[in-house]
């Protein structure tokens, strides 16, 4: 905020710099921590340091140089007072001036409000990475939610954002589904729940591999026709991929999410296995087939201790693993792409993985390897921290989760507007039932597991995103009853209430917050802001007339309710999170 006004009293202090034989632009200000009013300070003792003419220690040169700049000053238009602080010289704005400047800046660049101005970087964010012919449930959940709001951020930050997925489409998964679909479930079709009809075909045949006598056997002959290149198999892959995509599709449709570029595993097989070539023949791999893999030992080429352990990059067998398709994704990624970040949003129980083929694309000679960072998450846990699984049948499928999610926030929803219609209603109910969804997910600091539970999801009255979107809904509520958007902006020319000033600051605390959630991609902290702006919000709406209000306080009070809307709309589109109009 003040940014021009900043300006003109900067090139004041350059002037008195040129004018007494000190350097220029060694002043720089910072806003005065919050406690009531608000102000920006110049700390001084970069000046005074840089004085080759200072006669005494440099705290109390700097105190000499804020009194002198005080005088130099004065009271610039818009301040109430200046002071001269233990080498500080600060600025303390007019509480009307500046409430009504942060404002106004909100509600002219509205939806802008929050989105820095446009970078030249570029980064790639690889995220969702589901295995075909395998279920989305909630643990996958909470990585593309992750991802999705990280690029959201990144984007507002001005970065340029590539929104990568990496499917796995290969592996014996896949060969289980098929030998299954074939011997039991030959020639039918998908249904329209595509992901749960792939999904219960995919228990089914881990079912019958664990369980079903022979089945196994199955499977491992239909595994040597697909390495052999049997060409009926090739073909019912491609197709039952394609299903697979379909009800991803689907998932990523009902989320809000897209992808600018998709990477399948099957792309990089052949290409891992040449890389595995390359560094045995360069000596930085060491082939122990037949009776050991092929490995990568970091420590002993770097000679450092227990630091990257060992990297296992081929099996005994000559099959490739996770590690042999990762270096040549990496390497496919820089060449199709200028990217400043390569950025993956993976399982923190990757760190090590992750590490090593950092370091791997290192000593191969690829300087840009220092450019990817892990962005690690912790899993998603049901009440009583049973953890996800595929196969033991603690798997919430999306579907049920929105499915109860719907109905718990329709009821809430009839309970406080049964005049509402139906479909007004229904639609209200998933924006919130999504938004219950995927609060927990990026509200959790990204290292820290996440227990999903209903009761607190979808608690109206606790830190969740029904709680957020309802103050969005009150502010909506007030400005639909004003008659319209604010035609006015108010001049704050009265006596602000404590719970105005403290909505104003959280308000002009925006952009900050967007840059340190993007800087540290940690959406729980944009999340943490939402939370407490619509607690500022609702604190505002409950001690403050807005409607009731006359002359210039209504006003006022009108455009910041209007601004507080602006904001909190900002946040749930950076989270991914769709705001209701009504509730």
């Amino acid at each position: 905020m003040f940014e021009d006004v900043k300006g003109q009293i900067a090139q004041r202090i350059d002037e008195f710099c040129l004018q007494n034989d000190l350097p220029t632009g060694k002043v720089e200000f910072r806003s005065i921590p919050f406690s009531g009013e608000w102000g920006m300070a110049a700390p001084l003792f970069p000046l005074a340091a840089a004085d080759t003419n200072k006669t005494g220690p440099v705290p109390q040169h700097a105190q000499f140089l804020a009194e002198k700049l005080k005088e130099v000053i004065g009271l610039p238009a818009g301040f109430t007072r200046a002071e001269a602080v233990k080498g500080y010289l600060n600025l303390y704005f007019d509480t009307a001036l500046y409430a009504a400047s942060v404002v106004e800046q909100i509600n002219s660049q509205g939806p802008r409000f929050g989105t820095a101005q446009p970078t030249d970087e570029t980064v790639m964010v690889e995220y969702s990475n589901p295995n075909t012919h395998k279920p989305l449930h909630v643990g996958h959940l909470r990585n593309v939610i992750l991802g999705g709001s990280v690029c959201n951020i990144l984007e507002a930050s001005g970065k340029t954002v590539i929104r990568a997925n990496y499917i796995g489409d290969i592996g014996l998964h896949v060969i289980k589904w098929m030998c299954n679909y074939e011997m039991y479930h030959a020639g039918e079709q998908p249904a329209a729940d595509e992901m749960r009809w792939m999904a219960d075909l995919y228990s089914e045949a881990d079912r019958r591999f664990h369980e079903q006598e022979g089945f196994e056997d199955e499977v491992r002959a239909y595994f040597a026709r697909w390495d052999a290149g049997d060409e009926h198999i090739h073909d019912l892959w491609l197709q039952t991929r394609q299903w697979s995509m379909d009800g991803f599709a689907q998932v990523y449709e009902l989320l809000g999410e897209h992808f600018d570029r998709i990477y399948f595993e099957s792309d990089v097989e052949d290409s891992g296995k040449e890389i595995v070539d390359r560094l045995i023949e360069s000596g930085i791999a060491t082939d122990g087939r037949p009776e050991n893999p092929v490995i990568v030992d970091i420590d002993a080429i770097l000679g450092t201790k227990e630091e990257y352990r060992v990297a296992v990059i081929l099996r005994s067998d000559g099959t490739s693993l996770y590690a042999t398709k990762e270096l040549p994704l990496a390497i496919m990624k820089f060449e199709e792409y200028e990217l400043d970040q390569s950025i993956y949003v993976i399982d923190v129980r990757q760190s090590l993985h992750m590490k090593q083929m950092r370091k791997i694309l290192e000593l191969m000679g690829y300087p840009w390897a220092t450019k990817i960072h892990h962005l690690a998450y912790e899993i998603v846990n049901l009440p009583g921290n049973v953890i996800m699984s595929s196969r033991d049948g603690t798997v919430v499928l999306l579907d049920d989760l929105v499915r109860e999610a719907t109905q718990r926030a329709l009821d809430v929803v009839h309970e406080k507007n049964p005049e509402l219609d139906p479909a007004i209603m229904l639609d209200v109910a998933q924006k919130v039932a999504l938004g219950a969804i995927k609060y927990p997910m990026i509200s959790r600091e990204n290292t820290k597991i996440v227990t999903f539970d209903w009761e607190s999801a979808l608690d109206f009255n606790g830190q969740s995103a029904p709680y957020i979107q309802y103050a969005n809904v009150r502010a909506n509520s007030i400005l639909r009853r004003a008659g319209s958007q604010p035609q006015e902006q108010g001049a704050f020319n009265y006596t602000l209430e404590p719970s105005e000033v403290n909505l104003i600051e959280l308000l002009s605390k925006l952009p900050d917050e967007v840059s340190k959630s993007a800087k540290d991609f940690k959406p729980s902290t944009l999340a943490a802001y939402a939370y407490e702006l619509a607690k500022a919000f609702n604190d505002f709406y409950n001690q403050c007339q807005v409607l009731k209000a006359e002359g210039e306080v209504r006003t006022s009070r009108l455009a910041l309710v209007h601004a507080a809307k602006v904001c909190l709309e900002k946040t749930f589109n950076l989270l991914g999170i769709q705001a209701p109009q009504v509730m």
